[in-house]
């Protein structure tokens, strides 16, 4: 008797310390995109290019952009229940709530390190572990595609601006290529990773945690680089709506040039998500500045971006913060 009162006593300290550690994430969460959106210069300046266009016109294209928010989070969620397959059926639904709420974690962690533990409180106890793998392997096909356009990218660009000798040139293609290959064969074979893990002492006690990345087949590593290209396309769509309309007179191919690069820059420097915009708007005006001498909207359009793909999703993720149970499994409500 005394034992079951003790494990009730138990379970209810228990869901009061997940009540108030859900609340207290939403509340430092919205406190800190508050203090970071009302001092941000540059979603300012996006307003007053945006006050001499026709309302319905901003309508129509913000809300393109806005509608490729949706899609982008939406084929992430569809990759992230590909990859977890293996390990724990979850529905469409389940895996939405995860992504998002993964999301609104991300912007006050180091290197979007808050969007696994976003994630993984959603699958059983003794999976969380299996599944912060697994969701590895979906952000090194992401960074694969990242790093191949943008060598690509910077390829061309530093042939037309920077001036150099032929021959340098041919050797950085050269390099370039070498890169691309390099990043390719390692993620159809990640399953070396877990032969490499295997054969270091210190590492073989945890096999049961990495031991999925054997299971990962050509096919379906093929299925999961799909999703990462059709998340680049739509993300990449989102910087060329938004860079086209403002700034038309650049032509189209730079404008996807220089957004290559601006990934591959953005994925190279550790960062936190909140004040990954200082970053992201260094990057686009220096290097936009070989093509366009309008530094104000290059800003502006990359602070907008920022604003719709980083800081509206970890808004609306805070409602499935409060689906989480941290010491157990997820709540189904």
């Amino acid at each position: 008797m005394q034992r079951v009162k003790v494990k009730k006593l138990t379970s209810k300290y228990k869901k009061t310390l997940s009540h108030l550690l859900k609340a207290a994430i939403v509340l430092f969460a919205f406190w800190i995109i508050y203090q970071k959106i009302s001092s941000n210069q540059n979603l300012k300046e996006f307003n007053n290019l945006l006050r001499h266009i026709p309302s319905g016109e901003i309508f129509l294209v913000l809300g393109t952009v806005c509608f490729l928010m949706l899609v982008n989070w939406g084929i992430e969620a569809l990759k992230w229940k590909h990859l977890i397959a293996g390990v724990e059926r979850i529905t469409l639904w389940r895996a939405i709530e995860s992504v998002f709420c993964g999301l609104t974690w991300a912007v006050f962690t180091p290197n979007r390190i808050g969007e696994y533990g976003g994630r993984v409180f959603f699958l059983s106890p003794k999976r969380r572990i299996i599944g912060v793998v697994a969701m590895a392997v979906g952000n090194i096909g992401q960074m694969v595609l990242t790093n191949v356009f943008g060598a690509i990218a910077i390829s061309i660009f530093v042939y037309r601006f920077a001036g150099i000798d032929y021959r340098l040139s041919y050797a950085l293609l050269i390099l370039s290529g070498m890169f691309c290959c390099f990043f390719i064969i390692f993620y159809f074979n990640i399953r070396w990773l877990n032969g490499i893990l295997l054969s270091m002492r210190f590492t073989r006690k945890y096999k049961r945690f990495y031991s999925i990345l054997a299971r990962y087949s050509k096919k379906e590593l093929l299925i999961i680089l799909s999703y990462c290209l059709a998340r680049y396309i739509v993300f990449s769509s989102q910087y060329f709506i938004l860079f086209f309309w403002l700034i038309p007179h650049v032509h189209y191919l730079d404008i996807l040039m220089m957004v290559s690069i601006l990934f591959f820059v953005q994925s190279t420097l550790p960062s936190l998500d909140l004040f990954d915009i200082g970053v992201r708007s260094i990057t686009a005006a220096y290097f936009f500045s070989f093509v366009t001498s309008h530094d104000i909207a290059v800003i502006a359009c990359t602070a907008s971006i920022w604003l719709i793909n980083i800081i509206i999703p970890a808004i609306l993720g805070s409602y499935f913060v409060f689906k989480l149970n941290f010491f157990g499994n997820t709540q189904r409500n």
